[in-house]
């Protein structure tokens, strides 16, 4: 996923906040539960996305939801502040850029690896251990099936792309016969 510069923003900050405090992986967990529930309630959306629901009404639900959850302190002023500004739909990108900074700080990496098909474990087990010697960092796959990719593989870690899919090939070779 292409994370925008404004999750960036907030990712980084509620990160060096969160490292302050101390509780990265409590946020960090509390942020997963939240984006979740999210994502799944269209009804929780749409109270957040009606603007003819008052803010004091809305601040209120985030509390409730923050207090019957257990939520981290932190998050839950993360999470009013993105409300009161109408940014709450930044909440994937803001979840997706809080883990990459994470790992990153922790000498991880994490790469997004897009497959044609379903693949066996033992395929991403040998691809992780080659990422690993190629970053020499411990890498995190994230998995994700695209059809449209015909065949083969892309793998994506931050900036850099390893495009292996049949798709780009058949590009390729078309460019290379029209010449």
């Amino acid at each position: 996923m292409k994370i925008g510069i404004l999750a960036r923003r907030y990712a980084n900050a509620l990160l060096g906040l969160a490292t302050q405090a101390g509780n990265v992986d409590k946020v960090l967990s509390d942020l997963r539960d939240f984006e979740k529930s999210w994502h799944e309630s269209k009804e929780l959306r749409s109270i957040f996305e009606n603007p003819g629901i008052p803010m004091a009404t809305r601040r209120q639900i985030l509390r409730d939801i923050a207090a019957e959850s257990g939520m981290d302190p932190l998050l839950r002023d993360t999470l009013l502040l993105l409300s009161d500004r109408g940014r709450l739909s930044q909440l994937p990108g803001i979840l997706d850029a809080l883990e990459e900074f994470s790992e990153a700080r922790s000498g991880r990496v994490r790469a997004e690896v897009v497959t044609a098909s379903e693949l066996p474990d033992a395929y991403f087990e040998q691809l992780q251990k080659v990422l690993e010697r190629v970053t020499g960092k411990q890498v995190t796959i994230a998995r994700r099936v695209d059809a449209s990719l015909l065949g083969g593989v892309v793998t994506r870690i931050g900036d850099r792309v390893f495009d292996g899919s049949l798709s780009t090939r058949l590009n390729e070779l078309k460019n290379e016969l029209s010449r």
